[in-house]
C-alpha cells in the first residue's frame, strides 16, 4: 500500500501533461482498491477521523488524465465522462440490492454487503456505504463521504461531497445514524453514532446548533468541524436576528438547529424504518 500511495504523490506533484506509461495501470490498482473498501478518503483514528489526501490526490489524477468518452449504447440515453470513471462494476455476489429506476453508483466508491438502494440514487467517487445501510430514493452520498453501518439515507437525503482542498475532512455519517427526509449534511460536518436528523434539518460549518438538553451551542471552528453528538435527536428550527434595527423591526429569523433530546427505546422503535424492507 506505501508503493501505492508513494507513486500516486509523486505523479500529483509533477507538472500535469500526457498520462505518464504506468497510469494506467496504477490507476486501476487504485481504484480496485477503492471498490474493494481496502483504502478509503478518511478512516476511523480513536474517537476521531484522519483524511488520507492520498486517496483524494488519486481520485483528482483520474480526472485529470481521464479522457472524455461516449458510454452509451447506440443512442438511448446518451451520457458521456472520463474514460477512468464508469460506473461502478457490480454483481449477484456483492450482495448489494439495487431496485431498478435510475441509481448509479460511480466506480471508486465502496458500497458493502447488504447495502438497499432505491432508485433514483447517487453514489459518487470515494464514497464509502458500509453494511446495511439504506439509501433511499433521490438520496445523494457526495464524493469522499463516509457513510456508516445501518445508516438510513431517507428520501431526497443530500450527504455533501468534497475532493478539494486536499485536506478538506468529508462529511461523516457514522453507524446507526437516521437521517430523515430532505436532509442536507455539507462541508465536513460529522454526525456521530446513533443520532437522528428530523426531515428537513440543514447542517454545515456555519450553522449553530443548539442543544437545549444541555444548553450548549455547537459551532464547527478552525480546523475542527461541526460535530453532532452520539444519540442526539436534531430538529430544524430558527433564532431571532437582533444585530439591526431593519432585523428587529422586521422580527427577522435565521435557520438553526436543535437538540431537542437524546435517543431512547421510543426513538429507536420509530427508526427503524428499513427493517422490515429486508
Amino acid at each position: 500500500m506505501n508503493q501505492l500511495k508513494n507513486t500516486i504523490e509523486q505523479l500529483f506533484d509533477k507538472e500535469r501533461g500526457v498520462a505518464p506509461d504506468e497510469f494506467q495501470a496504477l490507476f486501476t490498482e487504485f481504484i480496485g482498491k477503492l471498490n474493494s473498501g481496502a483504502i478509503r478518503a478518511a478512516e476511523p483514528a480513536g474517537d476521531s477521523w484522519k483524511v488520507n489526501e492520498w486517496v483524494k490526490k488519486g481520485i483528482l489524477l483520474g480526472f485529470h488524465y481521464g479522457k472524455l468518452i461516449h458510454y452509451s449504447s447506440g443512442n438511448s440515453f446518451p451520457y458521456y465522462d472520463k474514460h477512468t470513471y464508469p460506473l461502478r462494476p457490480s454483481n449477484i455476489a456483492d450482495n448489494i440490492r439495487i431496485v431498478p429506476g435510475g441509481t448509479s453508483i460511480r466506480t471508486g466508491s465502496y458500497v458493502a454487503p447488504g447495502v438497499v438502494i432505491m432508485p433514483p440514487a447517487y453514489i459518487n467517487v470515494g464514497a464509502y456505504v458500509d453494511v446495511d445501510t439504506m439509501v433511499d430514493s433521490h438520496a445523494l452520498v457526495g464524493s469522499c463521504a463516509q457513510i456508516g453501518k445501518r445508516v438510513h439515507l431517507s428520501a431526497a437525503a443530500q450527504i455533501g461531497g468534497v475532493l478539494e482542498p486536499i485536506g478538506a475532512r468529508p462529511v461523516i455519517i457514522e453507524d446507526d445514524v437516521m437521517v430523515g427526509g430532505n436532509c442536507g449534511v455539507y462541508e465536513g460536518v460529522t454526525v456521530k453514532h446513533g443520532a437522528v436528523l428530523g426531515a428537513g434539518t440543514i447542517l454545515t460549518k456555519s450553522i449553530p446548533v443548539y442543544d437545549i438538553v444541555k444548553n450548549e451551542v455547537l459551532r464547527s471552528g478552525i480546523g475542527k468541524p461541526l460535530i453532532i453528538p452520539e444519540n442526539a435527536v436534531v430538529i430544524p428550527g430558527s433564532r431571532p436576528l437582533e444585530k439591526s434595527e431593519f432585523s428587529k423591526q422586521y422580527k427577522l429569523q435565521s435557520y438553526c438547529a436543535l437538540i431537542i433530546k437524546y435517543r431512547n427505546d421510543q426513538t429507536n422503535a420509530a427508526t427503524a424504518l428499513e427493517e422490515a424492507l429486508r
